[in-house]
């Protein structure tokens, strides 16, 4: 089974967690794609949805789901996302497709955060793939100074601005043994928009397609 029939899967085992008139929160990838696309033949389980990227919002109404401004939403019932990394305590690595602000500012307004991704993406230890930061341009090679203090290799991700008009670097060579105190510390480090570790809120529920299936996993 392919990667991409293995996204179609875990996006299909997600939508059994929907419930009826709810808001949810819809992250941004390859594997969510996936789930926007399945969610628009149940759209009328849902009252409306919240974006963690333009480009997820413009799938979303092409599908005929209603696109709500977050700062309306009082709450989410539901955060559905992909990960580039995941480990088996549900603590994440996200921001390849640039959403990271966004993404961690949904899931930290949903009740749960269900995670989906292909078996590729489990690790046992963060940091193979290399951890994004958004930073505000004026702050970039100051933010690069002190993330090679933390030792990691950071490279400006060169022609990527974020919806939020900001630059991201992308961090590698790091081996991430202690995911909370790295996103605690690299947060600190002023011209930080965020950082994307998702340890602090980490899921709630990872959904992992294999070729055997799709493995839950809970906190």
């Amino acid at each position: 089974m392919n990667q991409d029939e293995k996204k179609k899967r875990v996006a299909l085992a997600a939508l059994e967690h929907l419930g009826n008139d709810a808001v949810i929160g819809i992250g941004t990838g390859s594997t969510v794609n996936f789930f926007i696309k399945a969610l628009a033949a149940h759209r009328g389980r849902i009252s409306g949805a919240v974006s963690s990227s333009e480009a997820s919002s413009a799938r979303l109404r092409t599908a005929g789901i209603e696109v709500l401004d977050l700062n309306a939403v009082e709450t989410l019932d539901l955060y559905v996302d992909g990960a580039d990394e995941a480990d088996r305590m549900l603590r994440l690595i996200k921001g390849g497709g640039g959403a990271l602000t966004r993404e961690k500012i949904v899931a930290a307004v949903a009740r749960r955060f269900i995670c989906i991704v292909d078996d590729s993406k489990l690790v046992e230890v963060l940091g193979g793939f290399p951890l994004p930061v958004e930073v505000i341009p004026l702050a970039r090679s100051y933010v690069a100074r002190e993330l090679q203090k933390l030792g990691g290799k950071p490279v400006w991700r060169e022609g990527m601005t974020t919806d939020n008009g900001n630059q991201i670097l992308d961090v590698h060579d790091l081996r991430i043994t202690d995911p909370v105190g790295l996103e605690t510390g690299i947060n600190q480090i002023a011209g930080v928009v965020t950082v994307g570790l998702f340890a602090h809120r980490p899921a709630d529920m990872l959904l992992v397609a294999s070729d055997r299936g799709v493995q839950t996993l809970t906190r």
